[in-house]
Protein backbone atom coordinates (compact mmCIF):
# COMPACT_ATOMS: atom_id res chain seq x y z
CA UNK A 1 0.00 0.00 0.00
CA UNK A 2 1.22 3.43 -0.22
CA UNK A 3 0.14 6.78 0.84
CA UNK A 4 -2.63 7.58 -0.02
CA UNK A 5 -4.96 4.40 -0.14
CA UNK A 6 -6.69 2.89 2.41
CA UNK A 7 -3.59 2.44 4.81
CA UNK A 8 -4.03 6.12 5.40
CA UNK A 9 -7.92 6.02 6.06
CA UNK A 10 -7.74 3.18 8.54
CA UNK A 11 -4.64 5.17 10.33
CA UNK A 12 -7.25 8.32 10.58
CA UNK A 13 -9.80 5.71 11.50
CA UNK A 14 -8.07 4.40 14.59
CA UNK A 15 -6.75 7.64 15.44
CA UNK A 16 -10.34 9.17 15.54
CA UNK A 17 -11.54 5.85 17.38
CA UNK A 18 -8.62 6.27 20.25
CA UNK A 19 -9.44 10.05 20.72
CA UNK A 20 -12.86 8.92 21.10
CA UNK A 21 -12.58 6.18 23.62
CA UNK A 22 -10.17 8.75 25.55
CA UNK A 23 -12.79 11.61 25.78
CA UNK A 24 -15.46 9.01 26.94
CA UNK A 25 -12.98 7.69 29.65
CA UNK A 26 -12.05 10.77 30.61
CA UNK A 27 -15.48 12.54 30.78
CA UNK A 28 -16.59 9.20 32.82
CA UNK A 29 -13.90 9.61 35.59
CA UNK A 30 -15.17 13.43 35.46
CA UNK A 31 -18.66 11.95 36.06
CA UNK A 32 -17.24 10.42 39.64
CA UNK A 33 -16.75 13.74 40.57
CA UNK A 34 -20.71 13.90 41.43
CA UNK A 35 -20.87 10.85 43.61
CA UNK A 36 -17.01 11.85 45.53
CA UNK A 37 -18.64 14.81 46.93
CA UNK A 38 -22.09 13.53 48.15
CA UNK A 39 -20.21 10.73 49.95
CA UNK A 40 -17.78 12.65 51.02
CA UNK A 41 -14.92 10.44 49.57
CA UNK A 42 -11.79 12.86 49.19
CA UNK A 43 -9.39 10.33 49.58
CA UNK A 44 -11.23 8.49 45.65
CA UNK A 45 -11.45 12.35 44.44
CA UNK A 46 -7.78 12.51 44.81
CA UNK A 47 -7.07 8.79 43.27
CA UNK A 48 -9.48 10.13 40.18
CA UNK A 49 -7.74 13.31 39.37
CA UNK A 50 -3.92 11.58 39.28
CA UNK A 51 -5.62 9.12 37.13
CA UNK A 52 -7.30 11.16 34.58
CA UNK A 53 -4.24 12.91 34.70
CA UNK A 54 -2.15 10.23 33.39
CA UNK A 55 -4.92 9.04 31.02
CA UNK A 56 -3.97 11.54 27.89
CA UNK A 57 -0.49 10.05 27.68
CA UNK A 58 -1.39 6.51 28.16
CA UNK A 59 -4.13 6.75 25.29
CA UNK A 60 -1.32 8.14 23.13
CA UNK A 61 1.14 5.11 24.00
CA UNK A 62 -1.36 2.73 23.14
CA UNK A 63 -2.20 4.28 19.68
CA UNK A 64 1.44 5.04 19.02
CA UNK A 65 1.49 1.33 19.46
CA UNK A 66 -1.33 -0.21 17.88
CA UNK A 67 -0.22 2.01 14.50
CA UNK A 68 3.11 0.98 14.48
CA UNK A 69 1.80 -2.27 14.25
CA UNK A 70 -0.61 -1.38 12.01
CA UNK A 71 1.62 0.35 9.29
CA UNK A 72 5.08 -1.24 9.42
CA UNK A 73 7.35 -0.29 7.79
CA UNK A 74 5.61 3.09 6.78
CA UNK A 75 4.94 4.03 10.20
CA UNK A 76 7.12 7.34 9.48
CA UNK A 77 6.40 8.22 5.78
CA UNK A 78 5.39 11.46 5.70
CA UNK A 79 3.56 10.89 2.67
CA UNK A 80 1.07 8.73 4.54
CA UNK A 81 1.10 10.99 7.11
CA UNK A 82 0.16 13.59 5.10
CA UNK A 83 -3.05 11.78 3.90
CA UNK A 84 -3.88 10.60 7.01
CA UNK A 85 -3.95 14.02 8.22
CA UNK A 86 -6.44 15.46 5.61
CA UNK A 87 -8.56 12.76 5.92
CA UNK A 88 -8.73 13.16 9.73
CA UNK A 89 -9.57 16.81 9.67
CA UNK A 90 -12.53 15.72 7.28
CA UNK A 91 -13.83 13.36 9.30
CA UNK A 92 -13.86 14.71 12.41
CA UNK A 93 -14.92 18.32 11.30
CA UNK A 94 -18.44 18.46 12.87
CA UNK A 95 -17.53 16.82 16.01
CA UNK A 96 -17.44 18.97 18.98
CA UNK A 97 -13.88 20.78 20.60
CA UNK A 98 -12.35 19.11 17.01
CA UNK A 99 -9.51 21.31 17.75
CA UNK A 100 -9.02 18.77 20.82
CA UNK A 101 -8.95 15.66 18.28
CA UNK A 102 -6.78 17.58 16.15
CA UNK A 103 -4.52 18.26 19.11
CA UNK A 104 -4.43 14.47 19.75
CA UNK A 105 -3.53 13.35 16.08
CA UNK A 106 -0.69 15.95 16.65
CA UNK A 107 0.77 14.56 19.55
CA UNK A 108 0.99 11.00 17.95
CA UNK A 109 2.31 12.05 15.04
CA UNK A 110 4.98 13.85 17.09
CA UNK A 111 5.53 11.15 19.13
CA UNK A 112 6.10 8.71 16.12
CA UNK A 113 8.18 11.21 14.29
CA UNK A 114 10.14 13.11 17.70
CA UNK A 115 9.12 16.04 15.68
CA UNK A 116 11.41 19.24 16.07
CA UNK A 117 9.41 22.46 16.32
CA UNK A 118 6.36 22.13 14.28
CA UNK A 119 5.94 20.23 10.92
CA UNK A 120 2.77 21.22 9.30
CA UNK A 121 2.50 18.54 6.77
CA UNK A 122 2.65 15.92 9.13
CA UNK A 123 0.60 17.77 12.16
CA UNK A 124 -2.61 20.20 12.66
CA UNK A 125 -0.04 23.58 13.68
CA UNK A 126 -0.91 25.40 16.95
CA UNK A 127 -1.16 28.30 15.43
CA UNK A 128 -3.43 27.35 12.94
CA UNK A 129 -6.04 26.23 15.45
CA UNK A 130 -8.36 28.89 17.11
CA UNK A 131 -10.63 26.48 19.49
CA UNK A 132 -12.95 29.86 20.45
CA UNK A 133 -13.34 30.69 16.70
CA UNK A 134 -17.44 30.98 16.25
CA UNK A 135 -18.13 29.50 19.45
CA UNK A 136 -21.90 30.43 21.36
CA UNK A 137 -21.71 29.33 24.79
CA UNK A 138 -26.02 29.55 25.18
CA UNK A 139 -26.03 25.61 24.88
CA UNK A 140 -24.40 25.24 28.24
CA UNK A 141 -25.69 28.00 30.25
CA UNK A 142 -29.15 28.70 31.94
CA UNK A 143 -30.64 32.35 32.79
CA UNK A 144 -32.74 32.59 35.52
CA UNK A 145 -35.17 35.84 35.53
CA UNK A 146 -35.61 38.47 38.35
CA UNK A 147 -39.58 38.75 38.10
CA UNK A 148 -39.71 40.68 41.28
CA UNK A 149 -37.73 38.67 44.45
CA UNK A 150 -33.53 37.90 44.09
CA UNK A 151 -34.45 35.59 47.03
CA UNK A 152 -37.02 33.53 44.36
CA UNK A 153 -34.87 33.27 42.12
CA UNK A 154 -32.15 32.39 44.22
CA UNK A 155 -34.84 29.69 46.07
CA UNK A 156 -34.65 28.34 42.30
CA UNK A 157 -31.11 28.40 41.40
CA UNK A 158 -30.70 26.28 44.73
CA UNK A 159 -33.74 24.29 44.12
CA UNK A 160 -32.64 23.36 40.70
CA UNK A 161 -29.07 21.72 42.32
CA UNK A 162 -29.72 17.75 42.59
CA UNK A 163 -27.61 16.47 45.17
CA UNK A 164 -28.27 13.46 47.41
CA UNK A 165 -27.33 15.12 50.33
CA UNK A 166 -29.57 17.30 52.05
CA UNK A 167 -28.90 20.90 52.49
CA UNK A 168 -28.67 22.07 56.56
CA UNK A 169 -31.28 24.99 56.56
CA UNK A 170 -32.13 25.63 53.07
CA UNK A 171 -34.30 28.95 53.77
CA UNK A 172 -31.16 30.44 55.91
CA UNK A 173 -28.71 29.51 52.90
CA UNK A 174 -31.09 30.77 50.22
CA UNK A 175 -31.17 34.17 52.83
CA UNK A 176 -27.32 34.00 53.34
CA UNK A 177 -26.69 33.76 49.53
CA UNK A 178 -29.20 36.59 48.64
CA UNK A 179 -27.44 39.00 50.80
CA UNK A 180 -24.17 37.83 49.58
CA UNK A 181 -25.50 39.07 45.96
CA UNK A 182 -26.25 42.47 47.25
CA UNK A 183 -23.47 42.85 49.29
CA UNK A 184 -21.06 42.07 46.34
CA UNK A 185 -23.12 44.24 43.85
CA UNK A 186 -23.20 47.05 46.29
CA UNK A 187 -19.05 46.98 46.80
CA UNK A 188 -18.86 47.01 42.70
CA UNK A 189 -21.01 50.32 42.90
CA UNK A 190 -24.04 49.11 41.25
CA UNK A 191 -27.03 50.97 41.81
CA UNK A 192 -29.99 48.74 40.28
CA UNK A 193 -31.48 45.47 41.19
CA UNK A 194 -30.85 42.17 39.91
CA UNK A 195 -31.96 41.07 36.17
CA UNK A 196 -30.86 38.06 35.84
CA UNK A 197 -28.41 35.42 36.93
CA UNK A 198 -26.74 33.30 33.61
CA UNK A 199 -25.21 30.08 35.11
CA UNK A 200 -23.56 26.77 33.61
CA UNK A 201 -25.18 24.38 33.70
CA UNK A 202 -23.02 21.38 35.10
CA UNK A 203 -21.52 21.91 38.79
CA UNK A 204 -17.65 22.01 39.00
CA UNK A 205 -16.12 19.89 41.58
CA UNK A 206 -12.27 20.82 42.95
CA UNK A 207 -10.88 18.77 46.15
CA UNK A 208 -13.73 19.19 48.78
CA UNK A 209 -15.81 21.57 46.89
CA UNK A 210 -18.33 21.83 44.23
CA UNK A 211 -18.74 25.12 42.81
CA UNK A 212 -21.63 27.00 40.85
CA UNK A 213 -20.52 29.53 38.19
CA UNK A 214 -21.65 32.25 36.55
CA UNK A 215 -22.47 36.12 36.35
CA UNK A 216 -25.02 38.35 37.76
CA UNK A 217 -26.21 40.95 35.86
CA UNK A 218 -27.94 43.99 37.63
CA UNK A 219 -28.53 47.34 34.92
CA UNK A 220 -25.44 47.72 33.54
CA UNK A 221 -23.30 46.07 35.95
CA UNK A 222 -22.42 42.75 35.25
CA UNK A 223 -20.42 40.31 37.53
CA UNK A 224 -18.99 37.15 37.92
CA UNK A 225 -20.60 34.90 40.54
CA UNK A 226 -19.22 31.77 42.17
CA UNK A 227 -20.79 29.91 44.64
CA UNK A 228 -18.90 27.35 46.68
CA UNK A 229 -20.35 24.33 48.09
CA UNK A 230 -19.45 22.65 51.28
CA UNK A 231 -20.69 19.19 52.12
CA UNK A 232 -20.50 18.92 55.71
CA UNK A 233 -21.73 15.79 58.43
CA UNK A 234 -24.71 17.99 58.74
CA UNK A 235 -25.63 18.20 55.26
CA UNK A 236 -24.65 20.58 52.46
CA UNK A 237 -23.87 24.38 53.03
CA UNK A 238 -22.64 27.82 50.60
CA UNK A 239 -19.62 28.22 52.33
CA UNK A 240 -18.93 31.33 50.04
CA UNK A 241 -20.64 33.65 47.75
CA UNK A 242 -18.09 35.05 45.63
CA UNK A 243 -18.84 38.28 43.09
CA UNK A 244 -15.35 39.65 42.49
CA UNK A 245 -13.06 39.33 39.36
CA UNK A 246 -9.91 38.70 41.68
CA UNK A 247 -11.37 36.00 44.32
CA UNK A 248 -12.66 34.18 41.13
CA UNK A 249 -9.49 34.60 39.38
CA UNK A 250 -7.52 32.84 42.13
CA UNK A 251 -9.89 29.73 42.35
CA UNK A 252 -9.54 29.40 38.73
CA UNK A 253 -5.79 30.13 38.88
CA UNK A 254 -2.84 28.46 37.45
CA UNK A 255 -2.06 26.88 40.96
CA UNK A 256 -5.12 24.99 41.46
CA UNK A 257 -5.91 21.19 41.07
CA UNK A 258 -8.33 20.61 37.52
CA UNK A 259 -11.92 21.00 38.05
CA UNK A 260 -14.03 17.96 37.59
CA UNK A 261 -16.89 19.21 35.47
CA UNK A 262 -18.70 17.32 32.93
CA UNK A 263 -18.29 19.24 29.74
CA UNK A 264 -19.59 17.75 26.12
CA UNK A 265 -18.33 21.12 24.63
CA UNK A 266 -15.19 22.43 26.80
CA UNK A 267 -14.76 25.46 24.32
CA UNK A 268 -18.15 26.63 25.34
CA UNK A 269 -17.37 26.85 28.98
CA UNK A 270 -13.95 28.28 28.38
CA UNK A 271 -15.89 31.01 25.96
CA UNK A 272 -17.90 32.25 29.02
CA UNK A 273 -15.25 31.51 31.79
CA UNK A 274 -12.94 34.13 29.35
CA UNK A 275 -15.88 36.82 29.97
CA UNK A 276 -16.29 36.46 33.39
CA UNK A 277 -11.88 36.22 33.74
CA UNK A 278 -10.91 38.62 30.82
CA UNK A 279 -7.39 39.21 31.58
CA UNK A 280 -6.62 35.65 32.34
CA UNK A 281 -5.36 33.55 29.20
CA UNK A 282 -7.04 31.29 27.57
CA UNK A 283 -4.34 28.22 27.76
CA UNK A 284 -5.06 28.33 31.45
CA UNK A 285 -8.81 28.08 31.12
CA UNK A 286 -8.62 25.29 28.99
CA UNK A 287 -5.63 23.29 31.35
CA UNK A 288 -7.98 24.25 34.81
CA UNK A 289 -10.65 22.36 33.23
CA UNK A 290 -8.65 19.65 32.57
CA UNK A 291 -7.64 19.45 29.49
CA UNK A 292 -3.80 19.87 29.94
CA UNK A 293 -2.94 19.25 26.64
CA UNK A 294 -4.96 21.65 24.82
CA UNK A 295 -3.79 24.29 27.53
CA UNK A 296 -0.20 23.28 26.25
CA UNK A 297 -1.13 23.73 22.85
CA UNK A 298 -2.94 26.82 23.66
CA UNK A 299 -0.26 28.29 25.39
CA UNK A 300 2.30 27.15 22.52
CA UNK A 301 -0.14 29.58 19.74
CA UNK A 302 0.13 32.59 22.62
CA UNK A 303 3.86 32.32 22.73
CA UNK A 304 4.15 32.14 19.27
CA UNK A 305 1.83 35.03 18.29
CA UNK A 306 3.35 37.09 20.65
CA UNK A 307 6.70 36.86 18.82
CA UNK A 308 5.20 38.06 15.99
CA UNK A 309 4.18 41.20 17.43
CA UNK A 310 6.38 42.03 19.46
CA UNK A 311 10.74 43.04 19.24
CA UNK A 312 12.46 42.28 22.62
CA UNK A 313 14.58 39.93 23.09
CA UNK A 314 14.79 36.69 25.47
CA UNK A 315 16.97 37.58 28.60
CA UNK A 316 17.56 36.32 32.20
CA UNK A 317 14.52 36.29 34.53
CA UNK A 318 14.90 38.60 37.35
CA UNK A 319 16.22 37.34 40.57
CA UNK A 320 19.22 35.49 41.81
CA UNK A 321 20.58 32.67 39.52
CA UNK A 322 19.36 28.90 40.34
CA UNK A 323 22.26 26.32 41.04
CA UNK A 324 19.85 23.92 39.10
CA UNK A 325 17.76 25.74 36.56
CA UNK A 326 18.35 28.52 33.58
CA UNK A 327 15.75 30.78 34.13
CA UNK A 328 14.48 33.15 31.13
CA UNK A 329 11.55 35.26 30.09
CA UNK A 330 10.52 37.45 27.45
CA UNK A 331 9.83 41.10 29.10
CA UNK A 332 6.83 41.51 27.42
CA UNK A 333 5.65 38.38 27.90
CA UNK A 334 3.73 37.31 31.59
CA UNK A 335 5.92 33.60 31.01
CA UNK A 336 9.04 31.99 32.40
CA UNK A 337 11.53 29.97 30.11
CA UNK A 338 13.29 27.27 32.64
CA UNK A 339 15.90 24.42 31.47
CA UNK A 340 17.75 22.16 33.78
CA UNK A 341 20.93 22.75 34.06
CA UNK A 342 23.98 19.86 32.64
CA UNK A 343 25.54 20.06 36.05
CA UNK A 344 25.08 21.22 39.46
CA UNK A 345 27.39 23.13 41.39
CA UNK A 346 28.01 22.81 45.24
CA UNK A 347 26.23 22.08 47.34
CA UNK A 348 23.51 20.77 45.40
CA UNK A 349 23.53 16.79 45.24
CA UNK A 350 20.14 16.07 43.29
CA UNK A 351 20.07 14.30 39.91
CA UNK A 352 18.74 15.67 36.68
CA UNK A 353 16.42 12.50 36.80
CA UNK A 354 15.52 13.86 40.54
CA UNK A 355 14.45 17.23 39.29
CA UNK A 356 12.54 15.45 36.48
CA UNK A 357 10.49 13.22 38.70
CA UNK A 358 9.84 16.27 41.29
CA UNK A 359 8.21 18.41 38.46
CA UNK A 360 5.81 14.94 37.89
CA UNK A 361 5.20 14.80 41.00
CA UNK A 362 3.63 18.18 41.53
CA UNK A 363 1.56 17.80 38.32
CA UNK A 364 -0.16 14.97 39.80
CA UNK A 365 -0.27 16.55 43.25
CA UNK A 366 -2.63 18.40 44.90
CA UNK A 367 -1.73 21.85 44.34
CA UNK A 368 -3.42 23.66 47.15
CA UNK A 369 -2.73 27.04 45.67
CA UNK A 370 0.44 27.61 46.46
CA UNK A 371 2.45 25.64 43.54
CA UNK A 372 2.83 26.81 40.26
CA UNK A 373 1.89 24.45 37.53
CA UNK A 374 5.12 24.02 35.27
CA UNK A 375 4.09 23.06 31.85
CA UNK A 376 6.65 20.48 30.09
CA UNK A 377 7.57 20.82 26.18
CA UNK A 378 10.07 19.09 24.27
CA UNK A 379 11.63 19.78 21.26
CA UNK A 380 10.51 23.36 20.91
CA UNK A 381 12.40 25.60 18.34
CA UNK A 382 12.76 29.74 18.59
CA UNK A 383 14.72 32.25 16.60
CA UNK A 384 18.23 32.76 18.28
CA UNK A 385 18.07 36.25 17.25
CA UNK A 386 15.72 37.29 19.72
CA UNK A 387 18.33 36.00 22.52
CA UNK A 388 20.20 38.33 24.38
CA UNK A 389 24.31 37.64 23.93
CA UNK A 390 24.39 36.99 27.90
CA UNK A 391 21.36 34.66 27.74
CA UNK A 392 23.10 32.61 24.72
CA UNK A 393 26.64 32.31 26.44
CA UNK A 394 24.64 30.67 29.33
CA UNK A 395 22.68 28.49 27.52
CA UNK A 396 25.68 26.98 25.60
CA UNK A 397 27.95 26.28 28.23
CA UNK A 398 25.29 25.02 30.85
CA UNK A 399 22.66 23.58 28.66
CA UNK A 400 24.30 22.17 26.05
CA UNK A 401 22.84 18.69 26.35
CA UNK A 402 19.59 20.44 25.80
CA UNK A 403 19.75 23.11 23.61
CA UNK A 404 21.06 22.85 19.98
CA UNK A 405 21.32 25.76 16.94
CA UNK A 406 19.86 25.15 13.91
CA UNK A 407 20.59 27.52 11.65
CA UNK A 408 19.16 30.70 12.66
CA UNK A 409 16.92 29.05 15.19
CA UNK A 410 17.98 27.13 18.80
CA UNK A 411 16.31 23.81 19.59
CA UNK A 412 15.27 23.13 23.22
CA UNK A 413 15.01 19.66 23.82
CA UNK A 414 13.31 20.45 27.45
CA UNK A 415 11.87 22.82 28.95
CA UNK A 416 9.01 23.75 31.55
CA UNK A 417 7.01 27.27 31.07
CA UNK A 418 5.06 28.48 33.76
CA UNK A 419 3.71 31.77 34.64
CA UNK A 420 5.84 34.68 35.46
CA UNK A 421 5.79 36.06 38.92
CA UNK A 422 7.93 38.30 41.30
CA UNK A 423 10.67 36.29 42.81
CA UNK A 424 9.57 37.50 47.01
CA UNK A 425 13.33 38.44 47.71
CA UNK A 426 13.14 41.19 45.19
CA UNK A 427 9.25 42.16 46.15
CA UNK A 428 10.45 42.45 49.87
CA UNK A 429 12.82 45.41 48.35
CA UNK A 430 11.12 47.37 46.60
CA UNK A 431 7.46 46.82 47.79
CA UNK A 432 6.00 49.44 50.32
CA UNK A 433 6.33 48.21 54.12
CA UNK A 434 2.64 47.41 54.45
CA UNK A 435 2.44 45.08 51.20
CA UNK A 436 5.44 44.02 52.27
CA UNK A 437 4.29 42.93 55.17
CA UNK A 438 1.36 41.08 53.62
CA UNK A 439 3.64 39.18 51.20
CA UNK A 440 5.28 38.17 54.50
CA UNK A 441 2.61 36.82 56.45
CA UNK A 442 1.30 35.18 53.22
CA UNK A 443 4.75 33.81 53.03
CA UNK A 444 4.38 31.83 56.14
CA UNK A 445 0.61 31.04 55.08
CA UNK A 446 2.21 29.26 52.12
CA UNK A 447 4.31 26.80 54.09
CA UNK A 448 1.38 26.11 56.38
CA UNK A 449 -0.90 25.43 52.92
CA UNK A 450 1.62 22.81 51.11
CA UNK A 451 2.33 20.78 54.59
CA UNK A 452 -1.27 20.81 54.82
CA UNK A 453 -1.00 18.99 51.51
CA UNK A 454 1.83 17.03 52.40
CA UNK A 455 4.66 19.34 50.84
CA UNK A 456 7.62 20.56 52.69
CA UNK A 457 9.31 22.96 50.15
CA UNK A 458 13.23 21.77 51.42
CA UNK A 459 14.93 25.03 50.29
CA UNK A 460 12.90 27.98 52.03
CA UNK A 461 14.86 30.54 50.88
CA UNK A 462 13.01 33.64 49.56
CA UNK A 463 14.41 33.35 45.77
CA UNK A 464 12.30 29.90 45.57
CA UNK A 465 8.90 32.19 46.30
CA UNK A 466 7.35 33.99 43.89
CA UNK A 467 4.46 36.77 43.92
CA UNK A 468 1.60 37.01 42.24
CA UNK A 469 -0.50 40.05 40.63
CA UNK A 470 -3.17 39.28 43.37
CA UNK A 471 -0.46 39.44 46.57
CA UNK A 472 -0.52 35.18 46.79
CA UNK A 473 3.05 33.71 47.56
CA UNK A 474 3.77 30.79 45.54
CA UNK A 475 6.41 28.12 45.71
CA UNK A 476 8.56 27.42 42.36
CA UNK A 477 11.34 25.85 42.56
CA UNK A 478 11.07 21.85 43.43
CA UNK A 479 14.23 19.92 43.07
CA UNK A 480 14.37 20.12 47.18
CA UNK A 481 10.75 19.08 47.18
CA UNK A 482 9.52 16.31 49.23
CA UNK A 483 6.78 15.54 51.10
CA UNK A 484 6.43 16.42 54.66
CA UNK A 485 5.59 12.27 55.69
CA UNK A 486 9.11 11.74 53.83
CA UNK A 487 10.99 13.79 56.55
CA UNK A 488 11.83 13.42 60.21
CA UNK A 489 11.37 16.76 61.94
CA UNK A 490 13.69 17.28 64.61
CA UNK A 491 14.77 19.36 67.97
CA UNK A 492 18.09 20.62 68.05
CA UNK A 493 19.57 18.55 70.67
CA UNK A 494 21.12 20.89 73.72
CA UNK A 495 25.11 21.42 73.38
CA UNK A 496 27.02 18.96 76.27
CA UNK A 497 29.76 21.89 76.09
CA UNK A 498 31.09 25.69 74.90
CA UNK A 499 33.11 23.61 72.25
CA UNK A 500 30.16 21.80 70.84
CA UNK A 501 28.23 24.89 70.90
CA UNK A 502 30.73 27.48 68.61
CA UNK A 503 31.54 24.69 66.06
CA UNK A 504 30.61 25.91 62.73
CA UNK A 505 28.79 22.32 62.02
CA UNK A 506 26.80 19.98 63.46
CA UNK A 507 28.45 18.20 66.80
CA UNK A 508 25.01 15.24 66.22
CA UNK A 509 24.25 12.64 63.67
CA UNK A 510 22.20 14.57 60.78
CA UNK A 511 20.28 11.84 58.39
CA UNK A 512 19.28 12.51 55.06
CA UNK A 513 15.33 13.28 56.15
CA UNK A 514 16.18 15.13 59.04
CA UNK A 515 14.80 18.61 59.40
CA UNK A 516 15.36 21.40 61.80
CA UNK A 517 12.56 24.02 62.06
CA UNK A 518 14.14 25.86 64.40
CA UNK A 519 16.92 26.61 61.91
CA UNK A 520 14.37 28.22 58.98
CA UNK A 521 14.57 31.45 60.35
CA UNK A 522 18.03 31.53 60.10
CA UNK A 523 18.30 31.58 56.10
CA UNK A 524 14.99 34.22 55.92
CA UNK A 525 16.54 37.32 55.18
CA UNK A 526 14.13 39.33 56.68
CA UNK A 527 14.08 42.80 58.12
CA UNK A 528 13.34 43.17 61.73
CA UNK A 529 10.01 44.34 60.72
CA UNK A 530 9.14 41.58 58.78
CA UNK A 531 10.68 39.10 61.19
CA UNK A 532 8.54 40.32 63.66
CA UNK A 533 4.84 40.03 61.75
CA UNK A 534 6.39 36.41 60.87
CA UNK A 535 7.20 35.43 64.44
CA UNK A 536 4.06 36.79 65.58
CA UNK A 537 1.76 35.00 63.20
CA UNK A 538 3.58 32.04 62.19
CA UNK A 539 5.91 31.31 64.73
CA UNK A 540 4.87 27.64 65.33
CA UNK A 541 6.06 26.90 61.75
CA UNK A 542 9.85 26.58 63.19
CA UNK A 543 8.72 24.19 66.09
CA UNK A 544 8.96 20.33 65.33
CA UNK A 545 6.03 19.83 67.08
CA UNK A 546 3.93 21.67 64.55
CA UNK A 547 4.95 19.52 61.80
CA UNK A 548 4.98 16.52 64.03
CA UNK A 549 1.43 17.26 63.98
CA UNK A 550 0.97 17.65 60.62
CA UNK A 551 2.58 13.91 59.77
CA UNK A 552 0.13 12.58 62.37
CA UNK A 553 -3.00 13.67 60.59
CA UNK A 554 -2.02 13.22 57.70
CA UNK A 555 -0.62 9.41 58.01
CA UNK A 556 -3.95 8.98 59.98
CA UNK A 557 -5.58 9.71 56.64
CA UNK A 558 -7.44 13.42 57.49
CA UNK A 559 -7.85 15.82 54.71
CA UNK A 560 -6.35 19.26 55.64
CA UNK A 561 -8.30 21.64 53.52
CA UNK A 562 -6.62 24.39 51.71
CA UNK A 563 -9.17 26.83 50.56
CA UNK A 564 -8.96 29.22 47.54
CA UNK A 565 -11.56 31.11 49.22
CA UNK A 566 -12.13 32.61 53.38
CA UNK A 567 -15.74 30.85 54.07
CA UNK A 568 -18.46 32.50 54.98
CA UNK A 569 -18.05 36.07 54.41
CA UNK A 570 -18.50 36.40 50.54
CA UNK A 571 -16.17 38.95 48.46
CA UNK A 572 -12.84 39.11 49.98
CA UNK A 573 -10.77 41.94 50.93
CA UNK A 574 -6.99 40.36 50.21
CA UNK A 575 -5.32 36.75 49.21
CA UNK A 576 -6.83 33.80 50.49
CA UNK A 577 -5.49 31.83 52.54
CA UNK A 578 -6.15 28.25 54.15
Amino acid sequence: MTAGTPLAGECARQIVEAFSGYNSEFRAITRRAAGRFEARDWHGGQADAVERIELYDRCVGQTVARLRLLLGEQACDPALWGSAREIFATEIREQPDSQFTKTFFSSISRRLFGTVGVAPGLEFVATELDPLAGIDFSSITHAYVNRGSLQLLVEDILGDLRFRCPWIDFERTVGNVTSGIVSGLRAAGAQQAVDRIELIRPVFFQSTRAYVVGRVTAGDTVRPLLLALKNTDQGLIVDAVMLDENDVSVVFGFTRSYFHVDLERVGEAVAFLRQLLPRKPVSELFTVLGRAKQGKTERYREIVTHLDRSDDLFAHAPGERGLVMVCFTLPSLDVVFKLIRDRFPPPKTVLRQEVLDKYRFVFKHDRAGRLVDAQEFKRVRLPRARFTDALLEELFSETAGTVHADGDDLIFDHMYIERRMVPLNLFLRQAPADAAELAVLDYGQAIRDLAHSNIFAGDLLLKNFGVTRHGRVIFYDYDELCQVTECRFRDIPEASNDEDEMRGEAWFYVADNDVFPETFINFLSFDDAQRSAFMRVHGDILTPDFWRNVQQRVEAGEILEVLPYHPARGPSSGPAGG
